[in-house]
């Protein structure tokens, strides 16, 4: 018999796709949604890595994962994601916005016009394409979850990634308008991740910091595990009467 946790977070049956779902966080989070009984979606610009990764997943969960190869930013490709996953399962019950860019640069000149509209294209345009395509069938069903997966940069921004905290803070106040647009059936979350040791944080540098993160709470970085609860609370029934909001989950950035 499952217990009560088991079923507030009871996913069974829904369909969950996830953009930049091969690495980092959303690999994390696509597992997660296919141990709690969820059929995937996993979308990256590598189609050789999302092949991988669903083929782990089903291995190790038994549900249907699906690859499809796609790049966010490029507003002409979305479409044919969005038919894919509606020919293959026939609804998308969760959307996690979670492909994203950060590019690094040594001055503000350094950056330009066309890696700053990559930035937006990435992080910004293609998240609302993908809504707006997928928030209007999951109104038509009656049901659906968005995630937009933002970062503690948005409220906290540093000359060091100007475009993209722009980028995110963008994606917040996104979320609050499409929580409007597509309420009461379907909610629409932002999941704002703090700083977490993936693939991403290997370029990072302290310049001999003892400990980088000794102002936050925790003190720490996160691990990239440690999203799934927070994802998985936005994915389910569990965070029913939550929507247009933001779900922190950076170790107590101040």
């Amino acid at each position: 018999m499952s217990g009560y946790a088991d079923q507030l977070f009871d996913l069974t049956d829904r369909v969950v796709l996830i953009t930049g779902g091969s690495r980092g966080l959303g690999r994390e989070m696509a597992f997660a949604a296919a141990r709690c009984g969820a059929d995937v979606i996993v979308a990256s610009r590598k189609y050789d890595a999302c092949v991988a990764t669903c083929e782990e997943i089903s291995a190790a969960t038994g549900r249907a994962a699906f690859p499809y190869q796609v790049h966010v930013g490029r507003w002409d490709e979305l479409d044919g994601l969005v038919d894919a996953a509606y020919d293959r399962f026939g609804k998308v019950d969760v959307l996690v916005n979670n492909a994203g860019m950060s590019p690094l640069y040594d001055k503000l000149t350094d950056v330009s016009e066309k890696l700053f509209d990559a930035v937006f294209n990435l992080n910004l345009k293609g998240p609302f394409r993908l809504s707006a395509l997928i928030g209007e069938r999951m109104v038509a069903a009656g049901r659906g979850s968005i995630i937009n997966v933002s970062t503690h940069g948005s409220l906290r921004p540093h000359p060091s990634f100007i475009p993209y905290a722009a980028s995110k803070a963008g994606l917040n106040a996104m979320t609050e308008a499409l929580a409007l647009a597509f309420g009461p059936t379907v909610r629409v979350n932002t999941l704002m991740p703090g700083p977490f040791l993936t693939d991403i944080s290997e370029s990072w540098s302290f310049k001999g910091t003892d400990n980088p993160f000794r102002n936050s709470a925790l003190q720490r970085a996160g691990q990239p595990a440690e999203i799934v609860g927070a994802a998985l609370f936005l994915m389910s029934d569990a965070s029913s009467f939550t929507s247009g909001s933001i779900l922190r989950a950076d170790g107590g950035i101040p």
